[in-house]
């Protein structure tokens, strides 16, 4: 479905840039402020591919479950701080890429549902993105808005919302599995990898790129040297019993595909009105906080986040109100598959998984949880305002 809905949206935007809707200039800006999202959402997905074949998140989540002492309830909490944790400081879609295997596997070798688990990967991948700048592409692109984007500022006009997004989705995430995630389990034991060397590289190479998301670069810079090197060492170890597959094949091209397409569809869309329809000015009270984080949550949903932000930023035209968009097409996109890139890269790592979880069990549980954390987030931003 992703791939023939990207091909579709793909056929508008040439369709668009054909008719001279979309301008060429347009088609560059657009280009320029999205490929490095696409092409860190693909070589994160290689590199969390080749080590998941290598054994390193198998042994990550036995170390998981060895902390959570035999509690099922206790390595929930656990995995709610690592999600929280990982979206902080590496990004969303890092979440959605590298957690999603680790608590699948984790669910399994304690025979635990997964479905909690692996909600609380995609929820937090998104409503903890407020934490901090570099917790998705949305905050870098309104940073410079703030006009001081220094962590400070950051933390005391942003992250409290984050806190309180974050709060709501842990009590939607106990009242999922309440009733599930009862009892004990015993701590199963720990296979060896199939190549010691690999697994030992994979960790290493691991241990550098992540932090590297952290340095003042582009992330798919560093992510693209991870893909690489642990590609490499995967086709030289394959004759001595490592696992290998050809990376093109661990791209999600359906999902950079859909994507793409889906940023250019929007791109089309707001040039297309852009000289037909003005901004309303909403004020600077509580209302105008809520009905902006309100316009985000929808936009995300209707588009996807990162076009939504784009063609509704000029309702940013003061802090709090930025903080209120930001509320919205962060904690917001979690009802329709497609409000999210992460949300799209968390579904292929469950498909690759074996996993099932329906779309509308997602959209129903998403329709709750989505409007109370924007509510909740944007009723932080109108008190602080």
């Amino acid at each position: 479905m992703i791939l023939r809905l990207g091909m579709a949206l793909a056929a508008i935007t040439v369709l668009a840039v054909a008719s001279g809707v979309l301008p060429a200039d347009a088609v560059a800006a657009t280009a320029e402020r999205t490929a490095p999202v696409l092409g860190f959402a693909a070589a994160i997905t290689v590199v969390a591919d080749v080590a998941a074949r290598a054994g390193v998140f198998e042994s990550a989540a036995h170390a998981v479950t060895r902390a959570a002492r035999g509690s099922r309830r206790r390595l929930l909490a656990l995995v709610v701080v690592v999600a929280v944790l990982c979206t902080a400081f590496l990004s969303l879609d890092t979440t959605a890429v590298l957690l999603t295997p680790v608590v699948v596997v984790m669910a399994r070798r304690t025979a635990s549902p997964v479905l909690p688990f692996a909600l609380a990967t995609v929820w937090l991948a998104n409503t903890a993105s407020l934490t901090l700048p570099v917790s998705n592409l949305t905050n870098l692109l309104a940073a410079h808005r703030l006009g001081d984007p220094s962590p400070v500022t950051w933390l005391t006009t942003i992250a409290p919302a984050g806190i309180a997004t974050i709060a709501v989705t842990v009590a939607a995430l106990a009242w999922v599995s309440l009733g599930s995630l009862r009892g004990t389990f015993e701590q199963p034991p720990l296979e060896p990898p199939r190549d010691p060397l690999l697994w030992r590289a994979s960790v290493a190479v691991l241990a550098v790129a992540l932090p590297a998301l952290l340095l003042p670069v582009e992330p798919w810079i560093p992510s693209a040297l991870a893909a690489v090197a642990l590609s490499a060492l995967a086709w030289v170890r394959r004759r001595h019993g490592a696992p290998y597959r050809v990376w093109w094949r661990d791209v999600p091209w359906a999902v950079l595909l859909f994507a793409a397409g889906l940023f250019g569809t929007a791109a089309a869309l707001h040039a297309a009105i852009a000289d037909h329809v003005s901004v309303p000015g909403l004020g600077g009270g509580a209302g105008a906080v809520f009905a902006t984080a309100g316009a985000g949550l929808l936009g995300a949903n209707l588009l996807d986040n990162l076009p939504a932000y784009l063609l509704l930023e000029p309702l940013g035209h003061s802090p709090a109100l930025l903080a209120a968009l930001l509320v919205g097409v962060n904690a917001g996109p979690l009802v329709t598959p497609w409000a999210s890139l992460a949300t799209l890269l968390w579904h292929r790592q469950l498909v690759a998984a074996g996993v099932d979880v329906p779309w509308r069990r997602y959209v129903a549980y998403g329709a709750v949880l989505a409007p109370v954390a924007v509510l909740a987030g944007a009723a932080v931003v109108a008190l602080m305002a």
